[in-house]
């Protein structure tokens, strides 16, 4: 009997316990302000502070600042179809030569693009603000059918970066009227050769279509990173004296 008593007041005891540590709250308001920050804090400058990164940031800048190339105007990315989502998909395209690819064409996701370009000097840096992921160049294969697929996937979300072989017609309800590669109707039966990221091959982005992919070409080693890529691209011009240049050519058009 008194081992059952112990037994019963060490219970009672441990649930009290328990009870006791177990905290409960409760939110009984809630309080928000703003923090503006601008130039004030400028004349707070902490010359010890300044010592300490000088070193450090002369040496990312020493990387950040070299000049790959100019453009001769502001460049920007936007729905359904921008300078700068046309030009990094001809990039791609363009990029197949050092791969031994011949791609019909390139789809460049316009949420990949993080940066706007401004007129004048490109350096590495705003490259890397362009594009910031670690995504590479992928080669695929699709049939016909699959690249239709693809292509109504982009009329729902009207529009996405395409190279100047392709045109799409598209309703503004996100209804594909009509899909052109190099000026011809999509052959179901045809096998095309197909240059975007692997991010984008592996179906994101709402282009799950890319899941069908066949024959993939995509090495993942560092040069590959297609932040490099279109530094190779802004380099090529630049040796020709060239600015780069690229004005919307009607390849997603909007209809009613």
């Amino acid at each position: 009997m008194k081992i059952k008593n112990i037994l019963a007041v060490a219970l009672v005891s441990t649930t009290i316990m328990a009870t006791s540590c177990r905290s409960h709250y409760e939110m009984t308001g809630l309080e928000r302000t703003r923090i503006l920050i601008d130039n004030r804090y400028d004349s707070g400058i902490n010359e010890e502070d300044n010592n300490f990164m000088r070193p450090y940031k002369q040496k990312v800048d020493s990387m950040m600042s070299p000049v790959v190339g100019q453009l001769a105007h502001y460049m920007y990315a936007d729905w359904p179809e921008s300078p700068l989502s046309d030009l990094l998909s001809d990039v791609l395209v363009w990029a197949g030569k050092k791969y031994n690819e011949q791609p019909d064409f390139g789809v460049y996701n316009i949420g990949g693009i993080r940066a706007a370009l401004a007129e004048g000097d490109v350096t590495v840096g705003d490259v890397l603000e362009l594009a910031p992921f670690e995504n590479k160049i992928c080669f695929v294969t699709m049939t016909g059918k699959d690249v239709m697929e693809l292509f109504d996937q982009m009329a729902m979300q009207l529009g996405q970066g395409v190279s100047h072989e392709v045109k799409l017609t598209i309703s503004k309800k996100g209804k594909l009227i009509e899909a052109l590669v190099s000026g011809k109707p999509v052959d179901l039966d045809r096998a095309y050769r197909i240059v975007t990221l692997d991010y984008v091959a592996q179906g994101n982005d709402k282009m799950a279509a890319f899941k069908m992919k066949t024959d993939v070409n995509s090495p993942q080693d560092e040069q590959n990173n297609i932040r490099y890529i279109i530094m190779d691209y802004f380099r090529e011009k630049m040796a020709q004296g060239k600015k780069v240049s690229q004005q919307i050519e009607g390849r997603i058009n909007i209809v009613e």
